[in-house]
């Protein structure tokens, strides 16, 4: 059968429709969108905030991150809550030495986990309880934050008006083909869960930059419904969030970003990412039906390809022309975003980062079908 008649051309064009449909809808149209306001901290909704950062043996993060959060320039003011969990270092010496010197940093200490609980859902709801302003706001201690106004920034947020912020964070540059693809994954789920949202479907953020309110929180029945797996202390409680019509809200500027180190090793990254896609299972229909269509007609248009070249004599023009406008049109995607989100990747490198990233996530799929114990730190 001639190609430009073959099913498995019809199949592939198929894909490439799916995927530029996206790009079309969701994710250029975000990029594109017009410049957020700067953060005004006199405005009269401006609020005090509580920043809670949960820490298990992780000292020379602090030792980083919390001068860098006392140096943030928000009039309206904050305090820093250190939620202390289970740590073995001197965690608590040192963030009890910092509150001798500065009022608005308080201390949180977990001595241990309650069995079948998660550490960290369990750590941060302790933390919340303590926390004296409505409005809170997240960040991980390995994390930084890109600016000075990381603070405000993000709190404009709730000037939409919304119960809920979601915001990005990215990963440092670093030499080799691993910090790239990480990077490269950072971007796509972002552009994901952050054009969804944009368009009215959240699903999704990132415990590394989120804001929410407390009565948000109580809404939702904190982290009730999953209480007891071990991830999802972000994406699902956003799933929850929505169902009990929570608004989210989107704050994507530069200087809204958290900023952290990659993994620095495959296999520590592939622990991470299993914890962080064990969650999926609980998403909404809807949204687990819109991730999957994405990620499918991306692995649909690879094995696709790779059938046509097996098993038929493709018309090299048709073929050529299929892949063309769909790694130029992606690849545009990929790199306006960066400029947009200030987290560029070198172009020639993103039609090798989609192949790799695809493949890979096919794989961990299907370890996480194989293989479903997950282990907390």
């Amino acid at each position: 059968m001639p190609f430009l008649f073959s099913p498995l051309l019809w199949l592939l064009a198929a894909c490439v429709l799916v995927q530029l449909f996206y790009a079309g809808y969701y994710f250029l149209p975000f990029a594109r969108r017009p410049q957020e306001p700067d953060a005004d901290p006199e405005a009269a909704d401006a609020q005090p905030v509580s920043v809670l950062v949960c820490a298990h043996n992780e000292l020379p993060n602090l030792r980083r991150l919390l001068p860098l959060l006392l140096q943030q320039q928000y009039a309206p003011g904050f305090e820093v809550i250190l939620i202390d969990d289970r740590s073995g270092d001197d965690t608590y010496l040192y963030v009890q030495q910092l509150t001798q010197y500065y009022p608005n940093v308080r201390l949180v200490s977990v001595d241990r986990t309650p069995d079948g609980l998660s550490p960290k859902k369990y750590a941060l709801t302790l933390g919340i309880k303590t926390a004296r302003y409505p409005r809170l706001l997240f960040t991980d201690a390995d994390c930084i934050p890109a600016t000075a106004h990381w603070i405000s920034q993000m709190q404009q947020g709730f000037a939409a008006p919304a119960a809920l912020v979601l915001g990005y964070s990215a990963y440092a540059p670093e030499p080799g083909f691993l910090n790239k693809l990480i990077r490269f994954e950072t971007l796509l789920t972002a552009m994901q869960y952050l054009s969804f949202a944009w368009r009215g479907r959240p699903y999704m953020g990132v415990g590394r930059n989120l804001a929410y309110t407390q009565a948000c929180f109580l809404a939702t029945k904190g982290f009730a419904s999953h209480i007891r797996s071990l991830g999802g202390d972000d994406d699902l409680f956003v799933q929850d969030a929505v169902r009990h019509g929570q608004r989210v809200a989107v704050r994507a500027e530069p200087a809204a970003h958290t900023l952290s180190e990659a993994a620095p090793t495959w296999s520590a990254w592939w622990r991470q990412k299993r914890r962080h896609l064990s969650a999926g299972k609980s998403y909404r229909l809807a949204d687990r039906l819109r991730i999957g269509t994405f990620v499918g007609a991306n692995l649909l248009f690879y094995f696709t390809t790779a059938a046509v070249l097996l098993f038929s004599q493709p018309d090299w023009v048709s073929l050529a022309v299929l892949w063309g406008v769909r790694t130029v049109i992606l690849c545009a995607t990929y790199a306006t975003l960066g400029r947009r989100l200030d987290d560029q990747l070198p172009v020639v490198w993103l039609p090798v980062l989609d192949v790799v990233y695809f493949f890979y996530y096919l794989a961990l799929g299907i370890s996480l079908f194989l293989h479903r114990n997950l282990r907390w730190k």
